[in-house]
């Protein structure tokens, strides 16, 4: 079986392909640029296109898989469509995927579904359970985004973005947030939270929705459900946190009171209260899932983190340079609370805003995130799968931040920026570049200049 993926590159597809490779499937793929995943994907024997064309679609393809941010007048989509070869979405066909393993665990929420990814999957793999698990990030622990095992266990990211996760039949489902994002395609967060009210009914009959409970949002989602075990801070929870602390590198130390029994304690490598959050959701699955409280506490201590997630990326000239993929005013104000402990001398965020419609829509709440930080770069809107209709600017939300008392500036290009931080930076300052995008190249071409 010939399988045909538009826009192989990315890191769900990418991490598809390779399962399908190691099923014996003949694969084949294109993108619009080559990347670490498409080499990877061709080292290992598939078929790479770089650049999208009607000719890449050929009459020995038995199917195509597509993502949602391939547009209708993509070339390959239109003589796929017009072609007699069946088509499926990438969530279709990873729910088809899904349906071969008996444990399937999808992990959905707003935020912190690839940290909550790969905390579970480092478990699962210190626990021998041989999992497959296809994560939204680098986890080194597994030399990637995807690690190909031979059990039962699979191990995902659920994304609610075009309703892609109501294609996944999970046994456990994770919410870890329900907060207003994506109004692009969602309608409002009513809209939203009835979409994760349906993701909640997908879960296998022998299963358990792991949730929030500190969320109001899930709360409401998940209030007629019966199999919902529900997890934080508030007492009011099925799982309670309990007795946290943090040690000077903001690494939280914390208990869980379940069933009337105290476990843990549990110790993190990962700084900030959002990760004792991802944590806990992780832990209560693989102690649900029958994994033993030693090898929980264990596994994840020996969690170190995921690439583009509070990700150390070097020091020059006595300044250190992090990176984090966070995109939305809450994984911001997370993240930059987070890197206090750090303890900067000035703290120097470069923020790169992920598409028209989420920084528009998102402005007023992006324009208070960055409270925790001393000084914010704005540069140019990432555009991704959108189109700049004038909507919205990189100005107006400099402005924004402005009202609030913080010192920002719009600077359009790594020229001005360097120029910009070569006046204002100095020895014991932390430089954090934050987006979904590519910003991350501007900490690395900072860092090859020292």
């Amino acid at each position: 079986m010939k399988i045909h993926f538009i826009g192989i590159g990315g890191v769900s597809m990418s991490g598809l392909a390779r399962i399908c490779l190691n099923l014996g499937y003949f694969v084949s793929g294109s993108d619009a640029q080559e990347n670490l995943f498409t080499k990877e994907l061709s080292e290992l024997g598939a078929k790479i296109y770089i650049g999208q064309s009607e000719k890449n679609i050929t009459e020995d393809i038995d199917l195509i898989v597509y993502t949602a941010a391939i547009h209708e007048d993509n070339p390959e989509w239109i003589a796929a469509k017009n072609s007699k070869i069946k088509i499926m979405t990438r969530s279709s066909f990873l729910g088809h995927i899904m349906k071969k393993y008996d444990n399937s665990i999808a992990i959905a929420g707003t935020h912190g579904k690839t940290t909550t990814t790969s905390m579970l999957s480092v478990i699962y793999s210190y626990s021998h359970l041989d999992p497959t698990i296809l994560v939204g990030g680098n986890l080194k622990d597994i030399n990637g985004n995807c690690r190909i095992g031979e059990s039962e266990n699979f191990i995902t990211e659920a994304c609610e973005y075009c309703d892609s996760f109501l294609d996944l039949f999970p046994t456990f489902g994770i919410v870890l947030n329900i907060e207003a994002d994506h109004l692009d395609y969602f309608k409002d967060i009513d809209n939203i939270i009835s979409s994760f009210q349906k993701f909640g009914k997908n879960i296998k009959q022998n299963g358990f929705i792991i949730a929030n409970g500190d969320d109001l949002n899930v709360r409401t989602a998940f209030k007629s459900f019966s199999n919902t075990i529900l997890f934080g801070y508030d007492e009011r929870n099925d799982a309670v946190i309990r007795n946290t602390h943090f040690d000077k590198s903001g690494h939280g130390n914390f208990s869980i009171l379940y069933k009337e029994q105290l476990l843990g304690p549990f110790q993190l490598q990962v700084p900030g209260t959002h990760n004792v959050m991802n944590a806990t959701a992780a832990i209560l699955t693989a102690l649900t899932n029958g994994i033993s409280i030693s090898d929980v506490q264990n596994g994840i201590q020996t969690y170190t983190g995921v690439g583009r997630r509070f990700e150390y990326k070097g020091n020059f000239q006595g300044i250190s340079v992090y990176d984090d993929y966070a995109h939305h005013p809450s994984e911001i104000r997370a993240t930059l609370a987070a890197s206090r402990y750090l303890h900067p001398n000035k703290l120097i965020s470069i923020f790169q805003p992920h598409t028209y419609s989420r920084t528009k829509s998102l402005l007023d709440d992006f324009a208070v995130s960055f409270d925790n930080s001393d000084v914010v770069i704005i540069t140019d809107i990432y555009a991704s799968r959108e189109i700049d209709e004038g909507i919205v600017s990189s100005e107006q939300l400099v402005e924004k931040i402005k009202e609030h008392g913080k010192n920002a500036v719009y600077l359009r290009n790594i020229g001005e920026i360097q120029k910009y931080l070569k006046n204002i930076a100095e020895i014991g300052d932390v430089i954090f570049t934050i987006g979904a995008g590519d910003v991350y190249k501007i900490g690395e071409q900072l860092l090859s200049l020292s």
